[in-house]
């Protein structure tokens, strides 16, 4: 079955809107867990916008699965990930003027800089993924840099599936296809195929029956859907669609 990792930087987005103490993503973490999360995903960005540095302290005590720091390449961030050791490391591209992470990190271009972040954290015994498009290029190069695994960017496929009509069917079939080739190129690299960006309680089945994805990093839609029905509860209903869709 593949693990479910639960993004919480959401409720963190909350509390930073008024520079207060609550929503604790701490303590949505610890919800989460008991709601079947297999994972806890953070992504501590250069800005601080969401996730900070205190929180990402009291995550490496208190998480009881695996924590997963998505990251970008910067010296500040990889020196935390090195002392604190989250179980995995997802380097991602960053932007101060995104909303969100826009699209997969062209490690092809950018392998000369990954590079030694990667051989770093590997060093401090974190296991390194690389968050990237579904294409043959950038998983021969994650694989070429040493990277343990790789989550591919389902953004593509997200957009499509809002689509109405023949053309969004189309477009959401393309992308999937995209998304299988892909998943199955990584498998045989002897790499660990995640996937995240964009998937919700309508559109995730299909990524789910991919079998090669053992990781699915699902965040926005969690959260939101736990303001109704509160998050434990909000994780057992996505983790039974990706079960199911593994069936």
């Amino acid at each position: 079955m593949a693990r479910l990792g639960i993004n919480i930087d959401h409720v963190a987005t909350v509390r930073q809107a008024r520079r207060t103490f609550e929503p604790d993503p701490v303590r949505a973490a610890h919800e989460a867990e008991l709601g079947g999360a297999d994972q806890i995903t953070v992504h501590l960005r250069e800005d601080r916008r969401h996730i900070q540095p205190r929180d990402l302290r009291l995550l490496r005590e208190t998480v009881a699965t695996r924590l997963n720091l998505e990251m970008a390449c910067a010296e500040e961030i990889v020196s935390i990930a090195c002392e604190l050791r989250p179980d995995q490391a997802t380097l991602v591209p960053e932007k101060r003027e995104e909303v969100t992470t826009e699209g997969g990190l062209d490690a092809a271009r950018s392998a000369e800089r990954l590079s030694p972040v990667i051989d770093r954290l590997a060093e401090a015994g974190i296991a390194v993924s690389l968050f990237i498009d579904p294409e043959e290029l950038q998983i021969e190069t994650a694989r070429e840099l040493g990277a343990a695994g790789v989550e591919l960017h389902t953004g593509r496929y997200a957009e499509a599936f809002l689509r109405r009509g023949p053309e969004g069917t189309r477009a959401s079939a393309e992308a999937l296809a995209e998304l299988v080739s892909a998943s199955r190129l990584a498998a045989n690299a002897k790499l660990s195929v995640a996937a995240g960006h964009g998937l919700t309680y309508v559109n995730v089945g299909a990524v789910a029956s991919i079998n090669e994805v053992e990781e699915f990093n699902i965040g926005h839609s969690i959260v939101a859907r736990a303001v109704f029905v509160g998050l434990r509860e909000a994780v057992r209903e996505m983790k039974a669609l990706v079960s199911g869709g593994r069936r």
